[in-house]
């Protein structure tokens, strides 16, 4: 398996506003939230899941509402530090290889980003999904802290929507009780 570079990494996520800071180790990632039969479209809101409003893959303002409910989401629910950081679910495998390499990213918003959907878009293609013509967002991140998730997604209804995971205590697999 060929693995791309911190670099190219960092070349792949600027266009989208995202400025790459660096690559964690295995011995920083943050605990699981969910237990491990459970992703985060299969969590329940008594695993500390909140939804937001689903948009149509047809609707010609897509790309506006995503990115409107995604930073809603972040904002709302503490994805973003004060300097605007977040880990980032990014893959390091070659894109001609069929095994992936995922890993966490330490990364910044930056005030001119889009992780919008639409005809096109500047995410790299294991942040997206196509739908003929058209590209619609689907991709994880956490907070720093490790205390929440949010996973943008695709459903099989034709709609798009971001689901924030944030268990209370009580909740979380990795407390011990």
């Amino acid at each position: 398996m060929v693995t791309i570079t911190d670099a190219e990494m960092a070349a792949l996520l600027a266009p989208a506003g995202i400025l790459f800071l660096r690559r964690l180790r295995t011995d920083e990632e943050p605990p699981r939230l969910l237990p491990p039969h459970l992703g985060p479209a299969s969590a329940r809101p008594e695993h500390g899941r909140i939804d937001s409003p689903s948009v149509d893959i047809d609707d010609p303002d897509l790309p506006a509402k995503v990115r409107e409910s995604w930073f809603r989401m972040a904002t709302e629910h503490e994805l973003l530090d004060g300097d605007r950081e977040f880990l980032l679910g990014v893959d390091y495998a070659d894109p001609q290889d069929v095994n992936r390499e995922w890993a966490w990213a330490r990364v910044r918003l930056l005030d001119e980003w889009d992780l919008g959907g639409g005809d096109d878009g500047p995410l790299p293609m294991w942040m997206r999904f196509y739908l003929g013509e058209r590209f619609v967002p689907e991709f994880t991140a956490r907070s720093l802290d490790g205390r929440m998730l949010m996973n943008t997604t695709l459903w099989g209804n034709g709609t798009v929507s971001t689901i924030v995971i944030r268990p209370t205590s009580d909740q979380r697999p990795d407390v011990v009780r």
